[in-house]
């Protein structure tokens, strides 16, 4: 198969074409019952299977209706198959205490398998940063591999297939760069988005030292830090005492001092204004510094 042929195949345009319910060749395939230990998961799989309030709906939508649609597998070397889409069912249909699974099976190759594998994931309300920018590299990879060489060609249409712009692709993909530990704590919102981005940037060792000083101060980063952490990284000049210098010491002391009026009031008669008050103390507190 050539690429073109290859790249056009997966390019979905509808719930039809996807699940062959429609009235072309992919209509007359034969849903197929698969036991569950015959199917296994997709290679890297990104996205989470968890036993959370929406499984336990699945699950007993399973128990009542069955899986309402058949999952899309292809064959695994070695026997079996591997899972393209459906890790949500078949986890369902285990605990809904089933043994097999009804599926579609497709002789997909790797890219094309990837691709269907991400766009029909990506679309749930529910992703983390970590599996939206785990999975936008592996179908940005699988296009790049299908020919289409232009970068920004490409980011463009992962973005179509998922709503972003081409700016939010690109920091996603960045994103993936991370250590499963730092995306760990951007999923659970204790850095940022921006500030994650910008630790991409750093290498592995840059990272480790990172993850160890936000573990053991348990301070939260700055999107001025992290630009820092970035800038300091790309010159290839970050250390872990500066990292460690950066993350604690560069956060401002705030201070709020409130003046009580008696104690000022037998310097000031009523025709000072608040402004000519706070003007005089300026004076006279730069005064003191200077005499120091």
């Amino acid at each position: 198969m050539n690429k073109t042929g290859s790249a056009a195949k997966v390019k979905l345009s509808s719930f039809d074409d996807l699940f062959g319910t429609s009235d072309g060749q992919a209509g007359v395939e034969q849903v197929q019952e698969i036991p569950l230990s015959d199917l296994h998961d997709f290679k890297n799989h990104p996205f989470k299977v968890l036993d959370d309030e929406k499984m336990q709906e699945t699950v007993e939508s399973i128990k009542n209706y069955g899986v309402l649609v058949p999952g899309i597998v292809r064959p695994k070397a070695g026997g079996g198959y591997e899972i393209i889409a459906g890790h949500r069912r078949k986890h369902g249909c285990r605990l809904a205490g089933l043994t097999t699974m009804p599926v579609f099976i497709r002789d997909y190759d790797d890219d094309e398998a990837t691709m269907i594998m991400v766009d029909t994931n990506i679309q749930r309300e529910d992703i983390l940063p970590s599996e939206k920018a785990k999975a936008y590299s592996m179908k940005y990879e699988a296009m790049k591999h299908q020919g289409k060489r232009g970068n920004k060609n490409s980011l463009a249409e992962v973005g179509e297939a998922s709503g972003e712009s081409v700016k939010t692709v690109q920091r996603f993909i960045w994103l993936a760069r991370l250590s499963d530990s730092l995306l760990e704590l951007v999923d659970k919102k204790k850095i940022g988005f921006v500030q994650g981005v910008d630790l991409s940037f750093l290498t592995e060792q840059m990272q480790e030292w990172t993850l160890a000083i936000l573990k053991e101060t348990d301070i939260s980063i700055s999107r001025e830090q992290s630009a820092k952490l970035k800038e300091y990284g790309k010159k290839g000049e970050l250390t872990l005492p500066m990292i460690q210098m950066i993350l604690e010491n560069e956060k401002p002391v705030e201070r709020k001092v409130t003046i009580r009026q008696d104690r000022i009031k037998e310097f000031f008669t009523e025709d000072y204004s608040n402004a000519d008050i706070e003007n005089i103390i300026y004076q006279l507190l730069t005064d003191w510094k200077n005499k120091q």
